[in-house]
C-alpha cells in the first residue's frame, strides 16, 4: 500500500525534498510558513515551498502556530501515514509528531548529534569543520535528540560559504530521504539513539554579525563564510556599518619597534583595506558601505581616504 506523506518546510534548501518525494510519493498536503514581508519595498512574499508546493498542485496550509485548531482539523482530514520535515520553522509538539501512524521524520542539515538546532550550516563553518553532512531522524520533542536512521558525510571546501554549502546539503538530503525510506517503511531500518558528544547551533540574529577584532583573524575569516549570506557580518564605520562579504588572513609579524599592535586599527595590504586582530590580518576583499552596492577592496579604498 502506497503512503501518504505531509511535508512540512519553508525556505530554499527544502525544495529538493519536496520535490523528491512528489516524485515518489503521494503529497497528502503540505505544511509551510505563513508569507513574509521581504525587500525594501516590504512586499508580502510566500515562502519557496508554497510556490513549488502550487505548482505541483498540492493543498497548502500556512498556520502561525502548528498548534492551531484549524491546522490540526487539516491535518487529521489528510491522515497521513508519515510527516517529512526539512526546515519548516515551527517546533513540532508531541500530538503532531505523534498523529501519523510511522511518525515524523526530519532532513537535517549535518551529521548530529553534532550541531542540533536552528542553524548547523553555519555552525559548521564557523568551528572550522572539516566535514558536514546531513541525517534522517526520527523526530521526538526534543530538539534534533531524536533516533536516526541514515546520515551522510561530505566535505566542507577551504572557501565554502554557507550560501554555497547550503544546496549541496539540501540535495544530498533529498537524495539521502528517498534512499532510506523504503527500508524505514517495511520495517528492516531501526531508528538507532545518537551516539558521542552533542552540540548545540542556536537561531541566528542580525546583530550576530558584527565582527569582534580581538578574535583571529582566522576566526573571523570563518565568521565571514559562515554567515554569508545570512544573517551577514559587518563592521562599524563613521558613525555608521560597512558589510563585509568576503575577506582573507595575512599573517604579518610584529613592528618590530617593539610597540603593540592594537585589534580593531585599520591599516591596508596590497592594495585592499585591512584590520589587524589579536592574531594575524583580516585583508577585506569585498565590503558593502551603506546605501552602496558591493565592491572589491581597492575601489573601497579610492573613495575612502580616511580610511587609515
Amino acid at each position: 500500500m502506497t503512503k501518504r506523506i505531509v511535508f512540512m518546510g519553508s525556505p530554499e534548501f527544502a525544495l529538493p525534498t519536496l520535490q523528491a518525494l512528489a516524485d515518489h510519493y503521494p503529497i497528502a498536503g503540505v505544511v509551510t510558513q505563513p508569507d513574509r514581508q521581504a525587500g525594501r519595498g516590504r512586499k508580502l512574499t510566500p515562502p519557496p515551498v508554497k510556490i513549488l508546493a502550487e505548482r505541483l498542485g498540492f493543498s497548502v496550509i500556512q498556520p502561525n502556530n502548528l498548534q492551531d485548531q484549524t491546522a490540526m482539523t487539516k491535518l487529521n482530514a489528510w491522515q497521513p501515514d508519515l510527516i517529512v520535515v526539512a526546515a519548516f520553522g515551527q517546533i513540532l509538539r508531541e500530538k503532531v509528531l505523534e498523529l501519523p501512524p510511522l511518525g515524523s521524520l526530519n532532513v537535517h542539515a549535518s551529521l548530529l548529534p553534532r550541531w542540533r538546532g536552528a542553524a548547523p550550516i553555519q555552525a559548521a563553518i564557523l568551528h572550522g569543520d572539516e566535514h558536514s553532512g546531513v541525517t534522517i531522524m526520527k523526530m521526538d520533542a526534543g530538539i534534533d535528540t531524536g533516533p536516526l536512521l541514515s546520515q551522510h558525510k561530505m566535505s566542507i571546501e577551504p572557501e565554502e560559504t554557507s550560501g554555497s554549502l547550503a544546496p549541496k546539503l539540501a540535495q544530498l538530503g533529498a537524495d539521502l530521504l528517498i534512499e532510506t525510506l523504503p527500508g524505514y517503511f517495511s520495517g528492516e531500518l531501526k531508528p538507532q539513539l545518537q551516539q558521542g558528544e552533542h552540540s548545540y547551533a542556536p537561531m541566528l540574529k542580525k546583530r550576530d554579525g558584527l565582527l569582534d577584532f580581538t578574535q583571529s583573524a582566522a576566526a573571523l575569516e570563518r565568521k565571514i563564510r559562515a554567515y554569508n549570506p545570512w544573517p551577514g557580518t559587518y563592521m562599524n564605520w563613521q558613525n555608521g556599518q560597512i558589510k563585509i562579504h568576503k575577506a582573507k588572513v595575512a599573517e604579518v609579524g610584529s613592528p618590530g619597534d617593539g610597540s603593540e599592535v592594537q585589534p580593531g586599527l585599520r591599516t591596508t595590504f596590497q592594495e585592499h583595506p585591512a584590520v589587524i586582530t589579536s592574531e594575524g590580518l583580516l585583508v577585506l576583499e569585498e565590503l558593502q558601505p551603506a546605501g552602496k552596492k558591493p565592491m572589491p577592496g581597492p575601489v573601497f579604498l579610492r573613495g575612502a581616504r580616511d580610511w587609515i
